[in-house]
């Protein structure tokens, strides 16, 4: 679709589906060129939601493909549990504060050209990894693969705003967080498995094999968004858009709630890997990778969000987030296949929850819908970044039953968050 011309910007009010609010004889004239948005079932459509599932496998296998290895981190490297939480945890860190750029930028130049960039250059990184031998330089390349990691929750929800109808739109996020939860349980389940026979380097170079493929497949398949136009890249009409969004009522509460929820969901598995490494279990990289197989819960739930999406989603945000609470509560068992139930109750809450609140912000974000999206990603990694310094006082305090308590408080929050949104955009 071409960008408005000038006199459109200046005074017609032009929206992004190739149409003037003030129905303007010139716009029509001179500027609508619409293609028709993607509507579910057809070609495009799984052409789509394919290109950003393979996507997703290959961003979250390379953020989370060394979290069960954290244990044997600590090992290698002779330091705490907190700093081998940090190689993981500062990934998330960098990553969500280069969402605040990706957003805006995204919005002016394209959706596509700058997924395809962070992609190949998370495959640099890869290769720079696996001849890494320095605790500390590693710290800086996995910074650095947070930045580039970053692209896509920047792109992909607003990518689908822009090409599909709105009954599409619902489907195919639940379809790209379940994507999410694939790339996660998969990259966490052969990291621990390579990690623990073949060491670190083969992680590394296995997942910049498996990025080069994602790569190509990413770039054949992914089509060209219908919907979306251009805007100026500004730094002030960025900052402008991202306080217009904190500002909006039924955002900021749906941010914070994203956050929150990936705050305990996250640091639960990174405080479980070392509960269970220790006794009376003591289970090595290979056997805690399989614990994030319980992830595939969330492929279901995530899934099947979009039938979930009756008043505007609340009732089935708060139906995961009481998942939560009791999967937490049914982890306080020391009997194994127990803490595994509490886990997929965990994973089917938490993303029920999450698919549900991102299509609630590009539903309720009134413009820059990159931006709104960037800025639910920034809440949701800085959870993640955050949530282990939040916990590791619980942890040093009483072991996981404290973690536990630490993690109901905040779920208790998230559930406030939700009636807030409820009595917000459905008054009585």
């Amino acid at each position: 679709m071409p960008a408005p011309c000038p006199e459109c910007i200046r005074s017609c009010s032009w929206t992004r589906y190739g149409s003037c609010a003030r129905n303007s004889a010139h716009c029509v004239t001179h500027c609508v060129s619409v293609e028709p948005l993607i509507e579910k079932g057809t070609p495009a459509f799984r052409r789509a939601c394919l290109a950003l599932i393979l996507a997703s496998l290959v961003v979250f296998a390379n953020l989370y493909a060394i979290h069960p290895l954290l244990p044997l981190i600590a090992e290698t490297f002779q330091i705490t549990s907190l700093q081998a939480s940090s190689v993981f945890t500062l990934t998330n860190l960098t990553l969500a504060c280069s969402l605040l750029v990706h957003g805006p930028l995204s919005d002016a130049i394209g959706r596509k050209g700058p997924l395809l960039a962070g992609i190949t250059a998370t495959l640099v990184l890869n290769l720079a990894m696996a001849y890494t031998t320095d605790y500390s330089l590693l710290l800086w390349l996995r910074a650095a693969l947070g930045i580039c990691l970053g692209v896509l929750p920047a792109v992909a929800i607003a990518y689908l705003g822009d090409s599909m109808s709105r009954k599409a739109m619902v489907a195919a996020v639940g379809l790209y967080i379940a994507g999410n939860t694939v790339g996660g349980a998969g990259g966490r389940l052969a990291g621990g498995f390579i990690g623990e026979h073949l060491g670190l380097q083969a992680v590394f170079l296995s997942l910049a094999a498996f990025t080069l493929l994602g790569l190509i497949c990413v770039a054949i398949l992914l089509p060209r968004p219908a919907g979306f136009l251009p805007q100026r890249l500004s730094p002030a009409g960025g900052f402008q858009s991202f306080i217009d969004h904190l500002c909006n009522r039924q955002l900021l509460p749906a941010f914070l709630l994203g956050g929150c929820n990936f705050m305990i969901f996250i640091n639960l598995y990174t405080y479980l890997t070392f509960r269970l490494s220790a006794e009376p279990w003591q289970l090595g990289a290979g056997a805690l990778g399989l614990l994030f197989l319980t992830y595939l819960a969330g492929t279901f739930s995530a899934a099947l969000s979009g039938r979930l999406n009756y008043g505007g989603g609340l009732p089935g945000m708060a139906i995961g987030v009481l998942l939560l609470i009791g999967g937490c509560l049914i982890t306080l068992s020391e009997q194994l296949w127990l803490i595994l139930a509490g886990l997929l109750c965990n994973a089917f809450g938490f993303f029920l929850t999450h698919s549900l609140a991102n299509a609630w912000i590009n539903q309720h974000a009134t413009h820059s819908k990159a931006s709104a999206s960037s800025l639910y990603s920034v809440f949701y990694y800085l959870g993640s970044a955050l949530g282990v310094y939040y916990l590791e006082p619980f942890w040093r305090l009483a072991g996981w039953p404290s973690v536990v308590a630490g993690s109901l408080l905040v779920l208790l929050i998230n559930l406030g968050l939700i009636v807030y949104l409820r009595r917000k955009s459905f008054p009585a």
